[in-house]
Parts: structure tokens; C-alpha cells; sequence
């Protein structure tokens, strides 16, 4: 999921000060380095469907050709295959 980073940064503030507001932490260091560091996580995380769906195209490449001649759904082979890979490496999307 791409997500513009003025878009993440305002996330990562969001957080913080509810966080801040609910008393769940109480930022002691350098807030700008902590927000920096919640948006590079942030920005890893959203990453992982991206990566994850770009394998599941290279892993299709070698149907194309039955996909093409409508032996073979796309979708549903896309949805399959990155299904099956969600399960076997317990990703969270």
C-alpha cells in the first residue's frame, strides 16, 4: 500500500499524541527522532502487501501464456497463490 510520506508522518504525530493523550506513554527523548523512527516502521510494514504482491506476479510469469488463452482465472490464480504465501510465512496484511 503506498501511502505518501506526508501522509505517514502525519500517522506517526496522530499516534504519538494520542498515545501521549491516553497516557500510555510519556516521550522523555527526543520526539523527533521517535517520530522518525515510528515512520520508517510504519513505512516497512505498509511495504510488506507491495513486496509481497510483486513475488506473486513473477511467481504467475510462467502461466502467462494459459492466462492469455483463458485456460487459467488471473485473479483467482493471484488470489490463490498469495493467499497460500500469506499462510506459509504468517503475514499479517
Amino acid at each position: 500500500m503506498r501511502l505518501a510520506k506526508e501522509r505517514i508522518h502525519h500517522m506517526a504525530e496522530s499516534l504519538l499524541a494520542r498515545l501521549h493523550e491516553l497516557a500510555f506513554m510519556e516521550v522523555t527523548g527526543d520526539r523527533k527522532t521517535l517520530r522518525e523512527s515510528l515512520e520508517q516502521a510504519m513505512t516497512e510494514e505498509l511495504g510488506v502487501e507491495d513486496r509481497l504482491n510483486a513475488e506473486v506476479r513473477r511467481l504467475m510469469q510462467p502461466y502467462e501464456r494459459q492466462i492469455e488463452q483463458g485456460q487459467v482465472d488471473y485473479q483467482k490464480m493471484f488470489t490463490m497463490i498469495k493467499q497460500k504465501l500469506v499462510r506459509e510465512r504468517g503475514i499479517i496484511l
